[in-house]
């Protein structure tokens, strides 16, 4: 029985989508809930599994070209048997007397992911050790190969005629280049950056918060906490979300947004943690705040970080948002200009943590110190405001038991 392979159903945000790869081709063996395509959006990529046994009888939609909500991309059919590999290979890899390595029989048992990143970076198929069904040579093979692989010697300098060679020095070593597409994740980023920094009347702030106090109180707790929380970790993240969230709610302007000539107040704090991916920068939403303890703003977090280096972050993940923290410290940012993430009208950077002098009633004490940023759009935020949110946090993180004792 055939079977229409459809593209997920997108959300409002999503106009479309495209084919970025497929894990079967025609004729190849597929179990129910294998993967067989990945789908990229501007936000997240989307896996598509195979909807029983059988095999793909037709690709209709080629890696990269574009497909709608619900659209066709492929037929299959239920119940056929099918090959280990694929029945037919790409032209490239037909059989051919003077066909190079890795074109030739050996082409088919090659996936289309790792045959795209054979061709990228121009290996030998024979020299990849394979690990895949009937010796085939999956992508991790071709990943590991390049994790692996020795340095390639300097290519030696072509001859010259004598006089020329006397007069001229060729360096050693090659100047390669690559040139790949953009993901349509990592364009949408470019483009949404941009048009922020263009569309809006953003301005920053900067302020200092003493990071001792905190630091004492995670230093004194952390072991009973992961104990308590099943092995949640308590890191400076939720501290930084309690203290947002509180500051939200004193400063509603902060927590809203621009919508043509409307501001929109939002009375609840979902609050976006930008994740550094392979893909690009996303930002997960940690919904309602307000309600969640330290350690569930943790838990979510991890589970946020793990997903998206797994390619996992869907949709519902990255919807909304009111206020957004980064945190370029974990790289070792001692301090930036954070962008804004529109619709929103703030964003919160974090940065290193450095032990710096500082006065401390008439003596000079070493004390943990982090810079904050504070970027806003001057169109819903005054610079007081602003300055105002950022001081709160401050004294929020400086004596945590105000958060707890709401002053």
């Amino acid at each position: 029985m055939s079977i229409d392979i459809k593209a997920p159903t997108f959300p409002e945000s999503v106009a479309d989508g495209t084919v970025a790869t497929w894990h079967k081709q025609p004729g190849e063996a597929c179990s129910a809930d294998e993967l067989i395509v990945d789908i990229e959006t501007d936000k997240v990529v989307l896996e598509v599994v195979a909807p029983a046994d059988g095999v793909i009888k037709e690709i209709v939609k080629g890696e990269g070209d574009t497909v709608l909500s619900d659209e066709v991309i492929a037929i299959f059919e239920e119940g056929a048997a099918g090959s280990s590999a694929s029945a037919s290979a790409p032209a490239a890899a037909e059989s051919s007397a003077e066909a190079p390595a890795g074109e030739t029989g050996e082409g088919d048992k090659i996936g289309p992911a790792a045959r795209k990143l054979i061709d990228e970076n121009n290996l030998d198929a024979k020299s990849i050790p394979a690990t895949g069904k009937n010796g085939g040579i999956t992508k991790e093979d071709v990943l590991n190969y390049l994790k692996n692989k020795p340095a390639a010697p300097a290519a030696a300098p072509a001859a010259a005629p004598a006089a020329a060679a006397a007069t001229v020095s060729v360096p050693a070593g090659e100047r390669t280049e690559k040139r790949v597409p953009m993901t349509r994740l990592r364009a949408t980023i470019a483009k949404r950056l941009v048009e922020a920094q263009q569309n809006a009347a953003m301005l920053t702030t900067y302020n200092e918060v003493n990071m001792k106090p905190v630091m004492d109180l995670r230093k004194q707790y952390k072991d009973l906490f992961e104990k308590t929380h099943n092995g949640t970790r308590l890191g400076f993240m939720s501290f930084f979300v309690k203290a947002a969230t509180e500051a939200l709610k004193r400063f509603p302007a902060v927590n809203a947004s621009i919508d043509g000539n409307d501001m929109v107040y939002h009375g609840y704090q979902d609050i976006g943690v930008a994740v550094s991916t392979d893909r690009g920068l996303m930002v997960p939403v940690l919904r309602d705040t307000d309600s969640m303890s330290l350690a569930d703003v943790e838990a979510t977090i991890a589970d946020f970080g793990k997903r998206g280096r797994d390619g996992k972050l869907g949709m519902d993940d990255m919807q909304g948002g009111t206020f957004t923290i980064t945190n370029g410290g974990v790289f070792g940012s001692l301090m930036s200009t954070p962008i804004l993430n529109p619709p929103q009208t703030a964003i919160l950077g974090m940065h290193k943590i450095q032990e710096r002098p500082m006065a401390v009633n008439g003596q000079v004490v070493i004390l943990p110190m982090m810079y904050l940023a504070l970027s806003y759009d001057h169109r819903m935020i005054d610079g007081k405001e602003a300055v105002q949110f950022l001081v709160t946090i401050k004294d929020l993180l400086e004596d945590p038991a105000r958060m707890l004792l709401d002053i």
